[in-house]
């Protein structure tokens, strides 16, 4: 067996996911947030939390009212690819991974790390417009497309 070999840990994450369901506090949050949440352990290539709590940040896209957001999933391992884009975060580089955006529940939301401003937040609607609603002839030749 491969030592570098992930193993999905579907047990734990399936014992916190259901105290995670019965949280009641649904915090305050807003587009451009960045939140610890807990993301949990996914099929194939989605995206998993870290750590004991299968944490990630993510950056709120778009609040879908009280209960759910779009969101996207932010890693400090930087990829120039399609599907990544850089963010400056508290002086640091992180990737917004925008190919693995998706909705997520506001009882996942654990604690907030911050907010990113205007320009970066309208960047980032700009590069998912470009992947997704674009023809692929408009987004051949630019960097990550």
């Amino acid at each position: 067996m491969n030592v570098n070999t992930y193993i999905k840990e579907f047990d734990k994450w399936s014992a916190l996911k259901k105290s995670i369901e019965k949280r009641s506090v649904i915090p305050y949050f807003k587009e451009k947030d960045i939140w610890w949440i807990n993301m949990g352990v996914n099929i194939g290539y989605e995206e998993d939390g870290k750590g004991e709590e299968f944490k990630r940040p993510v950056l709120i896209l778009k609040k879908l009212g009280k209960y759910s957001f779009l969101g996207i999933p932010l890693s400090t391992k930087i990829k120039e690819r399609i599907g990544y884009l850089k963010l400056y975060f508290k002086g640091e580089i992180v990737s917004a991974i925008i190919s693995q955006m998706r909705i997520y529940s506001t009882k996942r939301i654990l604690r907030k790390m911050g907010r990113i401003d205007n320009n970066q937040f309208d960047r980032i609607k700009g590069d998912i417009w470009k992947m997704y609603f674009c023809p692929p002839n408009i987004t051949k030749g630019v960097k990550g497309y």
